[in-house]
């Protein structure tokens, strides 16, 4: 029996995940948490096989939250889960610690794969991913401008460039609208760039959103 905690701050995402996993006779999932702090609390008084955790929730956020499970479990088999599919999320959540990575945009199928997979001990990445990430380094290792953000800022930049205001940020993070003010300041001297306008268009052009 493959034992699965499920991390993502929306409870209809997590119940969709949960009867997907559970109409395999071999996974059950046995917690769920609505956010990174919640996360880390779950995994140590329940010890999963597998946590399936979105990078992308309020407060510590998901990265951080995987950071913070492997130091404290180095067994622990993390799958890391994000609405993105570019390079950027997955090369960062590989070196945090993630044994795999999946695209919320994959069929339902690779979610069973990937959870048998990573409860295995073996790498899982979707193919998609994995191409964005063999090419990223056969042209030469060049990395996009955006790795320079911490894990908060580029979160905070994805949600500007798609056109959310500051404000809405805040509430949707859990932060205050001057510490999603200080991450805007920070993530334009950080790339250089002066507008919304730009901060969209350097998303677009590093794959991090949809034109």
């Amino acid at each position: 029996m493959i034992r699965v905690l499920l991390a993502d701050d929306h409870a209809v995402v997590r119940t969709g995940f949960r009867l997907l996993l559970q109409s395999q006779t071999e996974v059950a999932v046995i917690g769920e948490a609505a956010s990174g702090e919640s996360a880390c609390q779950l995994y140590a008084e329940l010890t999963p096989d597998v946590v399936v955790l979105d990078l992308a929730m309020p407060g510590m956020g998901g990265l951080e939250a995987l950071k913070r499970i492997r130091a404290h479990h180095s067994q622990a088999r993390v799958l890391a889960l994000s609405a993105h599919d570019d390079a950027v999320h997955a090369r960062r959540a590989l070196q945090a610690g993630a044994l795999g990575f999946l695209s919320k945009r994959s069929a339902p199928e690779a979610l069973l794969e990937a959870v048998t997979t990573v409860a295995a001990g073996r790498r899982y990445l979707d193919a998609d991913v994995a191409q964005k990430l063999a090419l990223a380094e056969i042209d030469g290792g060049a990395k996009s401008p955006t790795e320079r953000l911490s894990a908060r800022e580029l979160e905070v930049f994805i949600r500007l460039a798609s056109g959310a205001t500051v404000q809405k940020i805040a509430d949707d993070l859990k932060l205050s609208a001057s510490t999603v003010g200080t991450h805007l300041y920070n993530i334009k001297q950080k790339l250089g760039v002066v507008n919304q306008s730009e901060l969209t268009l350097l998303a677009i052009r590093h794959g991090l959103i949809q034109a």
